[in-house]
């Protein structure tokens, strides 16, 4: 249900409120049925994806069949004094009486989340709004399956945050003149209450094409927004349509949600790796510091006493005494070697992650445009995008992501220390080849040759993937060292992946992914 239809359920009931209730019956194990007299039945259907809200004249019958459902039976008692909804979010309170009798039972609320696949019911102790100690919850939702909101009896409730959008109800009409630029069949995405059903019965009544804008007979859409906020129902064929529209808007919302984890996970890093060139670049500041105190020190190195913890230095360029800190226990000279040693260090630091810069600034250009384009692409644009993914991904085996080279050899790449180690010291064989990007954390690659040579082709493409899973993911000219299997080791005691090897060569290559090689699979 949508949240204009749920408005008008409840607008219904409102004036027969408070009203006896003559006790609860459950048709099934997700529905409950909540009997008023002079009403009918409160029926509440909380089967995921299609919750619904209603009342019934129809005789219904049925015992709780679950342990939530007694408890329902037991403490939602007394008479419902009002129902109350969360804006027009599909979030409704029923708020109970209480009673006394052989064993009393205090005043309650009951929460009913029409939220499609997450429908639950709630029973909360007494209070106002919609926050509140949780009694028992039909659904529990723990961390495992929903890291931002989670549903543990006992806990506190919060509801789902509303939508910020205009209400319907009293949109006015400056602000239906606002969306004259917005496509009709998009008008719901912007206010709030409606969706995919009412959003294709607005079309209808407004008589234009979906795709249609408003432009000037923005009051023609105005009027039949009104006439749907009066009556939330749809027709027939609306109804087909509708329910089509919305099953594909839900696969649409799913199929973006999963293109966009990885891709803000890709941001996040090239964020993070800008961020460090940045760090670099003023590490620059430190590392000509530390040149100008150990040039002082190389210069004046007979001046300064053994075990001073700093020297008055006279500066270079006149401008007076330059007190410059000292490691007592190291000599002047040892200070000084110390400070070119650092700053040496700053120096390479920024020049290798200067040169990755502009690299990484163009794939964080094009992450955000594709971003972008996610959220406006179509179902089907969406789902050509997950094929043409999918078609490029690499086939996964139970050791590693696998990939040919081509020349035809199995490549197969560590996607952790275990994987690493596995690869290196159980699959591989003694002639077969090891690559790893020199200096850097990142996976092992295990060319198998069964005894044979590679060919260059095949060694630069699987030194580029040792790269691209590396580290240095993005630069360019990465190092990466080659050698057969049998002279890599692991050291005593050394964690697994860490390893040591001899006989290598070295190779220099771009970190990106290589194009797939032919005859590779899908």
């Amino acid at each position: 249900m949508e949240g204009l239809m749920l408005a008008r359920v409840l607008r219904d009931l409102a004036p027969m409120l408070p009203a006896r209730t003559l006790g609860w019956v459950f048709p099934d194990e997700t529905t409950a049925a909540l009997l008023l007299d002079g009403v009918g039945n409160l029926v509440l259907g909380y089967r995921p994806p299609q919750p619904v809200l209603f009342v019934s004249r129809e005789r219904l019958r049925g015992d709780p069949r679950s342990p939530f459902q007694r408890t329902l039976a037991a403490r939602a008692r007394g008479d419902l004094l009002r129902v109350e909804q969360l804006k027009l979010d599909r979030v409704v309170a029923l708020h109970f009486a209480g009673e006394s009798g052989f064993v009393d039972q205090a005043p309650t609320r009951l929460i009913f989340e029409v939220t499609g696949r997450n429908a639950n019911v709630l029973l909360l102790e007494e209070g106002e709004g919609f926050g509140g100690r949780i009694l028992m919850a039909a659904r529990e939702v723990t961390g495992r399956r929903n890291r931002f909101r989670t549903i543990r009896s006992g806990g506190p409730y919060t509801p789902p945050p509303p939508y910020d959008k205009p209400d319907p109800r009293t949109l006015t009409d400056a602000q239906a003149q606002a969306l004259a630029s917005v496509p009709v069949e998009r008008w719901r995405d912007h206010l709030d209450g409606l969706g995919p059903l009412l959003g294709a019965e607005l079309v209808r009544r407004a008589g234009l094409e979906p795709g249609d804008v408003p432009g000037q007979a923005w009051p023609q859409v105005l009027d039949a927004l009104r006439s749907v906020v009066a009556d939330p129902s749809v027709s027939e064929g609306t109804m087909q349509g509708g329910a089509r529209a919305a099953a594909r808007s839900e696969k649409a919302a799913s199929l973006r949600r999963a293109l966009r984890e990885p891709l803000d996970k890709r941001l996040t890093l090239l964020h993070n790796q800008l961020t460090d060139v940045g760090r670099a670049e003023r590490g620059l500041e430190d590392a000509h510091a530390d040149r100008a105190d150990a040039d002082l020190l190389m210069a004046y190195a007979a001046q300064v006493p053994p075990g001073a913890a700093s020297a008055e230095l006279p500066a270079f360029d006149g401008s007076g005494l330059r007190v410059v800190a000292l490691e007592p226990q190291l000599s002047a000279v040892q200070n000084a070697e110390k400070r070119y040693t650092r700053a040496r260090r700053r120096e390479d630091v920024y020049l290798r992650l200067a040169e990755r810069e502009p690299g990484l600034r163009a794939e964080l250009a094009e992450a955000e445009r594709r971003a972008a384009r996610l959220e406006t692409a179509t179902l089907d644009d969406l789902e050509a995008l997950e094929a043409s993914l999918h078609d490029g991904r690499p086939e996964k085996s139970p050791f590693g992501i696998r990939a040919v080279t081509p020349g035809g050899h199995e490549v197969l790449i560590g996607r952790n220390n275990k994987e690493n180690a596995t690869l290196t010291h159980r699959v591989g064989r003694s002639t077969d080849y090891w690559f790893h990007a020199q200096g850097y954390p990142g996976s092992h690659v295990l060319v198998r040759t069964g005894g044979r040579d590679l060919a260059p082709p095949d060694i630069l493409y699987a030194a580029q993937l040792a790269a691209a899973h590396s580290r240095a993911r993005g630069g360019g000219s990465v190092p990466v060292d080659y050698t057969r299997v049998k002279f890599v080791w692991r050291p005593r005691g050394a964690p697994a992946g860490q390893v040591h090897y001899t006989d290598q060569k070295t190779v220099w290559v771009d970190a990106t992914i290589p194009p797939a090689a032919a005859g590779s699979p899908a």
